[in-house]
Protein backbone atom coordinates (compact mmCIF):
# COMPACT_ATOMS: atom_id res chain seq x y z
CA UNK A 1 0.00 0.00 0.00
CA UNK A 2 3.13 2.38 -0.11
CA UNK A 3 2.65 3.68 -3.73
CA UNK A 4 -0.44 5.03 -2.21
CA UNK A 5 1.55 7.50 -0.17
CA UNK A 6 0.90 11.51 -1.04
CA UNK A 7 3.94 11.30 -3.59
CA UNK A 8 2.67 12.72 -7.22
CA UNK A 9 4.37 11.31 -9.95
CA UNK A 10 3.17 10.78 -13.98
CA UNK A 11 4.30 7.24 -13.68
CA UNK A 12 4.96 4.63 -11.09
CA UNK A 13 8.03 5.39 -9.01
CA UNK A 14 8.64 2.54 -6.00
CA UNK A 15 8.69 -1.19 -7.26
CA UNK A 16 6.21 -3.25 -6.13
CA UNK A 17 7.22 -4.41 -2.36
CA UNK A 18 4.89 -6.96 -1.99
CA UNK A 19 5.85 -9.12 -4.67
CA UNK A 20 9.39 -8.21 -3.41
CA UNK A 21 9.04 -9.55 -0.46
CA UNK A 22 7.28 -12.47 -1.84
CA UNK A 23 10.34 -13.14 -3.92
CA UNK A 24 13.00 -12.79 -1.00
CA UNK A 25 10.49 -15.05 1.40
CA UNK A 26 10.51 -17.91 -1.62
CA UNK A 27 14.32 -17.52 -2.55
CA UNK A 28 15.02 -17.52 1.49
CA UNK A 29 13.66 -19.92 2.56
CA UNK A 30 11.73 -22.64 0.13
CA UNK A 31 8.72 -24.28 0.93
CA UNK A 32 7.84 -22.03 3.77
CA UNK A 33 4.69 -21.24 1.61
CA UNK A 34 2.68 -22.99 0.08
CA UNK A 35 1.97 -23.00 -3.67
CA UNK A 36 -1.66 -21.76 -3.35
CA UNK A 37 -0.33 -18.53 -1.57
CA UNK A 38 0.23 -16.57 -4.78
CA UNK A 39 -4.20 -16.50 -5.11
CA UNK A 40 -4.94 -14.60 -1.87
CA UNK A 41 -1.84 -12.46 -2.15
CA UNK A 42 -2.40 -11.81 -5.77
CA UNK A 43 -5.90 -10.61 -4.76
CA UNK A 44 -4.97 -8.36 -1.87
CA UNK A 45 -2.74 -6.60 -4.58
CA UNK A 46 -5.31 -6.41 -7.28
CA UNK A 47 -7.26 -4.55 -4.72
CA UNK A 48 -5.20 -1.90 -4.62
CA UNK A 49 -2.80 -1.22 -7.29
CA UNK A 50 -5.30 -0.59 -10.29
CA UNK A 51 -4.14 -3.56 -12.43
CA UNK A 52 -6.75 -5.15 -13.77
CA UNK A 53 -8.30 -7.28 -11.87
CA UNK A 54 -6.89 -11.04 -12.13
CA UNK A 55 -3.35 -10.17 -13.11
CA UNK A 56 -1.60 -10.08 -10.01
CA UNK A 57 -3.24 -13.16 -8.89
CA UNK A 58 -1.98 -14.85 -12.20
CA UNK A 59 1.31 -13.24 -11.93
CA UNK A 60 1.95 -14.00 -8.41
CA UNK A 61 0.56 -17.30 -9.01
CA UNK A 62 2.85 -18.09 -11.43
CA UNK A 63 5.89 -16.74 -9.67
CA UNK A 64 5.46 -18.98 -7.10
CA UNK A 65 5.17 -22.28 -9.48
CA UNK A 66 8.45 -21.01 -11.19
CA UNK A 67 10.19 -20.36 -8.11
CA UNK A 68 9.50 -23.94 -6.58
CA UNK A 69 10.11 -25.60 -10.01
CA UNK A 70 13.49 -23.20 -9.64
CA UNK A 71 14.27 -24.23 -5.74
CA UNK A 72 14.29 -27.97 -6.90
CA UNK A 73 16.58 -27.67 -9.76
CA UNK A 74 19.01 -25.66 -8.20
CA UNK A 75 20.57 -27.29 -5.78
CA UNK A 76 23.03 -24.78 -4.30
CA UNK A 77 22.60 -21.59 -4.64
CA UNK A 78 24.73 -18.58 -3.92
CA UNK A 79 23.52 -14.40 -3.19
CA UNK A 80 24.54 -13.28 -6.65
CA UNK A 81 22.05 -15.92 -7.85
CA UNK A 82 19.63 -15.37 -5.58
CA UNK A 83 19.46 -11.63 -6.69
CA UNK A 84 19.96 -12.81 -10.48
CA UNK A 85 17.26 -14.79 -10.23
CA UNK A 86 15.12 -12.09 -8.17
CA UNK A 87 15.65 -9.17 -10.63
CA UNK A 88 14.58 -11.54 -13.45
CA UNK A 89 11.25 -12.69 -11.82
CA UNK A 90 10.84 -8.63 -11.30
CA UNK A 91 11.55 -7.47 -14.65
CA UNK A 92 9.50 -10.13 -16.03
CA UNK A 93 6.61 -9.42 -13.99
CA UNK A 94 6.68 -5.84 -14.96
CA UNK A 95 6.89 -6.31 -18.17
CA UNK A 96 3.70 -8.68 -18.44
CA UNK A 97 2.25 -6.42 -16.00
CA UNK A 98 2.68 -3.72 -18.40
CA UNK A 99 1.44 -5.55 -21.53
CA UNK A 100 -1.66 -6.51 -18.79
CA UNK A 101 -2.25 -2.84 -18.28
CA UNK A 102 -1.72 -1.90 -22.09
CA UNK A 103 -4.42 -4.64 -23.05
CA UNK A 104 -6.85 -2.79 -20.85
CA UNK A 105 -5.86 0.69 -22.49
CA UNK A 106 -3.00 1.54 -20.75
CA UNK A 107 -0.05 3.38 -22.37
CA UNK A 108 2.25 1.69 -23.58
CA UNK A 109 6.25 2.66 -23.24
CA UNK A 110 8.88 0.50 -21.70
CA UNK A 111 10.70 3.48 -20.22
CA UNK A 112 7.55 3.53 -17.83
CA UNK A 113 9.55 0.16 -15.56
CA UNK A 114 12.82 1.51 -15.86
CA UNK A 115 12.46 3.19 -12.65
CA UNK A 116 10.61 0.77 -10.65
CA UNK A 117 13.40 -1.95 -11.83
CA UNK A 118 16.53 0.20 -10.89
CA UNK A 119 15.10 0.60 -7.51
CA UNK A 120 13.81 -3.48 -7.19
CA UNK A 121 17.92 -3.74 -8.27
CA UNK A 122 18.83 -2.07 -5.48
CA UNK A 123 16.16 -2.81 -2.88
CA UNK A 124 16.39 -6.64 -3.06
CA UNK A 125 19.68 -6.48 -0.76
CA UNK A 126 18.05 -4.94 2.14
CA UNK A 127 14.59 -6.50 1.74
CA UNK A 128 16.85 -9.75 1.94
CA UNK A 129 18.17 -8.59 5.04
CA UNK A 130 14.69 -7.64 6.56
CA UNK A 131 12.99 -10.91 5.55
CA UNK A 132 16.01 -12.80 7.61
CA UNK A 133 15.53 -10.67 11.01
CA UNK A 134 11.66 -11.59 10.15
CA UNK A 135 12.56 -15.34 9.74
CA UNK A 136 15.02 -15.01 12.84
CA UNK A 137 12.14 -13.97 14.98
CA UNK A 138 9.88 -16.35 13.47
CA UNK A 139 11.92 -18.77 14.76
CA UNK A 140 13.05 -17.60 17.95
CA UNK A 141 9.08 -17.19 18.53
CA UNK A 142 8.64 -21.13 18.03
CA UNK A 143 11.39 -21.60 20.19
CA UNK A 144 10.24 -19.82 22.71
CA UNK A 145 6.71 -21.26 22.32
CA UNK A 146 7.96 -24.71 22.25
Amino acid sequence: MLPLSFVIASAPVLPPLGFLLLVCWQLLRPGLLPLWAGFPLGLFDDLFSGQPFGSAIFLWSATMIALEVLSGWLRWRGFWQDWLVANVTVVCYLVLALCVAALAGGPWNLLLIVPQTLLAFVMFPLLTRLVALLDLLRLARVRVVA
